[in-house]
């Protein structure tokens, strides 16, 4: 059996998405797929998952490994809270049951790699705060937020990770650019896995801002 590179992708769907934004979203992640798609060593491994959350959370792409993976269009409410804190609890949940740990006799899979992808704040702030240590404890090899747009707060995904960027615009030149940059960080990533070496992001393009 191969080892796996599990990335999973939390998606923001609530209501501020609606319009330029959902199409977007949905171009840059269709996009990040056929990127992809043409890296052998990809195809050879990665599977996704992608959780998305506004007042509900669901688990829209239940883990697949990418040469099987059929496109389906990300849709949002027309308003409504984003649960983030849910959609982590539900992400600690699936990463549990689904990544397999690695024994005496078996290698496990890499570390899985996370994505986060937010235009707002959590409205469920206690219960985010609550399954930070959770999801941190179950080491990925990197958790990737962004923060798109004016309203997107920074400030709540640098409690989770280092590793923050912001977009200025949710329009589809941006998030195009934010998932070529992601389809290069996995890249990075199932190539950095066999060496044991802990996972470097590639530098982000100009459009991107870090946040330190």
């Amino acid at each position: 059996m191969n080892r796996r590179l599990l990335a999973y992708f939390l998606l923001d769907t609530s209501g501020s998405m609606r319009g330029e934004g959902i199409a977007a979203l949905n171009n840059g992640f269709n996009g990040l797929i056929s990127m992809l798609r043409q890296d052998p060593q990809a195809m050879d491994s990665l599977h996704i998952s992608a959780i998305t959350f506004d007042r509900d959370v669901k688990n829209i792409i239940p883990l697949v490994d990418l040469a099987s993976y059929h496109p389906i269009e990300i849709t949002c409410p027309e308003s409504g809270p984003t649960h983030t804190g849910q959609a982590l609890e539900m992400l600690h949940d699936v990463v549990n049951r689904e990544l397999i740990k690695g024994s005496m006799d078996r290698k496990g899979d890499w570390k899985p790699l996370l994505f986060i992808f937010t235009d707002g704040k959590p409205s469920d702030i206690q219960k985010y705060r609550q399954m930070l240590p959770k999801i941190k404890a179950l080491d990925f090899g990197a958790i990737v937020a962004c923060a798109a747009g004016p309203k997107a707060e920074e400030s709540f995904l640098l409690e989770l990770t280092d590793h923050v960027v912001k977009l200025d615009a949710t329009d589809p030149s941006t998030l195009a650019t934010f998932f070529q940059w992601v389809s290069s960080s996995i890249e990075m990533g199932s190539k950095s896995q066999g060496t044991g070496e802990s996972m470097t992001l590639p530098p982000p393009p100009t459009e991107l801002n870090i946040v330190v």
